[in-house]
């Protein structure tokens, strides 16, 4: 049986990746520290979708696991990246064949003002994960990237092999590094390892503090939404489950050195759904499936915010044989399903 490792698992990609692989012959242990960045009950429930009560994880705290009560392959141990002891002790006392590394400090706004909590987490946590790759011999690291590597390059659809030295945020500037960091243990200790470059992952069991969730909490409360740059920006949003299927696709493909070729076993891809919507259409979008209309405040550009994002992602089909399938119509339409559910609110 296959031992997989998925940090970030409380979280919203993570939790997906997780549901999905419990059906699986494998072996899956999920960490996160549940940090307090957004609400720890959605965590917590995302957890409860896995089989992990709340009351337990707290009755562990972060010195042992907790497993499963529904599942006999998965457990959960709520512990930090950044925490080197803990991470030493999880590689030493496991051998990870695969390790999928989505657990990050998330959100580019906040890094203006929490600066070090993205050193803390993204760099020096991933070094920690880096360092236990290395040290137990992984057969293939996945970890997340962002689109926000990009920053103010002028050339698109981005492409990988596009330049990306003029992040404007300090949340891309840690997710460069760790591509550069994943390269560095790739050809100095042959650590597999593949980047992905995520594009505004949307959907059921979402960050709240993504537009999309921040707008339907506005809107359900009769409050107004801002709207940056007055609008004019796009993204390339990617439904959650399309970047489920693309790592599940790539577990099992890592990538190959050859002596012969001179190439390292480190590799990039951009998972996007290939399609920018521009911010007033994604909203209009919104709008027709909660049902109502928003009030919109048109603001001026924000520091460390881009205009528009968009994926080329042949690299990537080319590679597993998928692209991105949900559009945006469907994608908010599960969204909000899920967001009545939850909340239990009645349109």
């Amino acid at each position: 049986m296959k031992k997989i490792l998925v940090t970030g698992a409380a979280g919203f990609i993570g939790f997906h990746l997780c549901k999905r692989l419990l059906s699986e012959d494998v072996d899956i242990t999920g960490l996160d520290n549940v940090n307090s960045y957004y609400s720890v009950d959605l965590k917590y429930g995302r957890l409860g979708e896995l089989g992990v009560q709340r009351v337990d994880v707290e009755a562990a705290g972060s010195a042992r696991p907790v497993v499963s009560k529904e599942k006999d392959n998965f457990r959960f141990l709520k512990a930090d990246l950044a925490d080197r002891e803990s991470m030493e002790t999880l590689f030493r006392e496991n051998n990870f064949d695969v390790v999928i590394n989505l657990a990050a400090q998330a959100g580019v706004r906040y890094s203006l003002d929490h600066p070090h909590e993205y050193t803390s987490s993204n760099v020096e946590g991933f070094l920690n994960v880096l360092e236990g790759c290395r040290s137990s011999k992984v057969d293939h690291l996945i970890y997340a990237s962002s689109s926000s590597v990009y920053g103010a390059n002028a050339e698109i659809p981005f492409n990988t092999a596009d330049r990306a030295d003029t992040p404007v945020s300090l949340y891309a500037a840690t997710k460069l590094a760790n591509e550069h960091m994943a390269y560095t243990y790739s050809h100095l200790y042959g650590v597999p390892a593949t980047g992905l470059r995520f594009f505004t992952v949307y959907g059921p069991w979402g960050r709240p503090d993504m537009a999309y969730y921040k707008f339907a909490n506005l809107m359900r409360n009769g409050q107004s939404i801002d709207v940056y740059n007055e609008g004019d920006m796009s993204r390339d949003f990617t439904y959650v489950g399309d970047i489920v299927e693309s790592i599940h696709r790539l577990i099992p493909r890592p990538p190959v050195s050859t002596k012969a070729g001179n190439s390292i076993a480190n590799q990039l891809f951009n998972i996007g759904n290939g399609s920018p919507v521009n911010l007033l259409e994604f909203i209009e979008i919104l709008e027709k499936k909660l049902g109502m209309t928003a009030e919109k405040n048109m603001m001026p550009m924000q520091p460390g915010d881009v205009e528009r994002t968009w994926a080329d992602v042949s690299d990537l089909y080319d590679y597993i044989g998928y692209r991105p399938e949900i559009d945006i119509e469907e994608g908010i339409d599960r969204f909000v399903k899920w967001y009545r559910e939850y909340h239990r609110y009645e349109m």
